[in-house]
């Protein structure tokens, strides 16, 4: 499997609900996430490292986030879930309808990836 990417995030206009979720086979934490609010205000920022799963949802009407990474952006390398997937559960707000990047919307079930070896170790 191709090395993975470490990102540092923020946003800095607006605010998001930002998802991390554990998508390393074997881990202790496999399939557990975090969720925390990102937003021009708090100037908070989060940290992943390779192997952690990245969703994230506008909440305001328009919202930037900033990426620093730990490698060039490589799509050919990317991995995906799909981030409405049931058994990830992923706490998206109630009441805002998502709306999926193209990417996104093709992703596979967590089920899908495990059964692919998609997945990181």
């Amino acid at each position: 499997m191709p090395p993975g990417q470490a990102k540092y995030v923020t946003c800095v206009s607006g605010a998001v609900l930002d998802v991390v979720v554990d998508l390393r086979t074997g881990s202790p934490t496999f399939k557990r996430w975090e969720a925390l609010r990102l937003d021009d205000v708090g100037h908070a920022a989060v940290y992943l490292s390779e192997g952690l799963g990245h969703a994230f949802m506008a909440l305001t009407e328009s919202a930037s986030m900033v990426y620093l990474c730990s490698t060039p952006h490589a799509p050919e390398r990317e991995h995906g879930v799909h981030p409405l997937d049931p058994e990830l559960a992923l706490p998206w707000p109630a009441g805002i309808e998502p709306v999926l990047s193209e990417k996104d919307a093709a992703a596979p079930t967590l089920a899908e990836a495990l059964a692919s070896g998609r997945l990181p170790g």
